[in-house]
């Protein structure tokens, strides 16, 4: 894995020399808004199974403990705060209280199948705890829903990792696969995003919000 990168490489380092803190550490970064790839951390883990030096269903199971944890920063960061900025400063990027009221009902109606779903996709599960904390998902569910998307997302990409043996540290052809899985969903919130900003733009002024 010496051509994968300062940062691949800094992340299998931790795995190496911390095992399972360093696991539950780097997924719960990974869920707090810090885009690192667990694509690369939980088929390492997987990888460090297959060597007798971890558990294939520990890795899910506190991968899923480290998503949940870093997911509570997101959480309260959105809830504590996310709505007054987006009151105050979301104009400059389109975001109006009306914006606001939908995530709301969005996330009152199907909060819990979003998050689970969520959890389960690339790019997506890194973000999502944030609009849950701005729509106030209570936390409980928030939580448990989390949790259950995440372990069986930890367990594929362990278990990948555990079959494939030290096929995976001398290869970054599993890594590059899930990357350009990582590369479509970027596609489709860019176009999402994009067409979000074309129909506020050419909205008709009487469909503008009133301040």
């Amino acid at each position: 894995m010496a051509d994968s990168g300062f940062l691949a490489g800094t992340i299998i380092a931790v795995l190496q020399a911390t095992g399972y803190a360093g696991l539950i550490g780097l997924m719960a970064l990974e869920s707090a808004c810090i885009p690192l790839p667990s694509e690369i951390i939980l088929p390492f883990a997987g990888y460090l199974a297959s060597k007798g030096d971890m558990n294939v269903f520990l890795i899910a199971t506190l991968g899923a403990l480290g998503c949940n944890l870093g997911s509570l920063v997101a959480y309260w960061v959105g809830r504590w705060g996310g709505r007054t900025a987006i009151l105050r400063w979301g104009k400059y990027v389109l975001l109006t209280r009306h914006d606001l009221d939908v995530a709301d009902s969005f996330f009152s109606r199907f909060g819990g199948p979003a998050v689970l779903i969520g959890r389960m996709l690339p790019v997506v599960r890194t973000f999502i705890a944030l609009p849950a904390g701005i729509s106030h998902m209570p936390q409980g569910r928030f939580h448990i829903y989390t949790y259950v998307g995440s372990w069986p997302w930890c367990l594929m990409l362990g278990y990948v990792g555990y079959i494939l043996g030290k096929d995976w540290s001398d290869s970054g052809t599993l890594s590059s696969v899930f990357h350009y899985l990582d590369y479509a969903i970027i596609a489709l919130v860019v176009v999402f995003i994009a067409r979000f900003v074309w129909a506020r733009w050419n909205r008709r002024p009487e469909e503008q919000p009133r301040s």
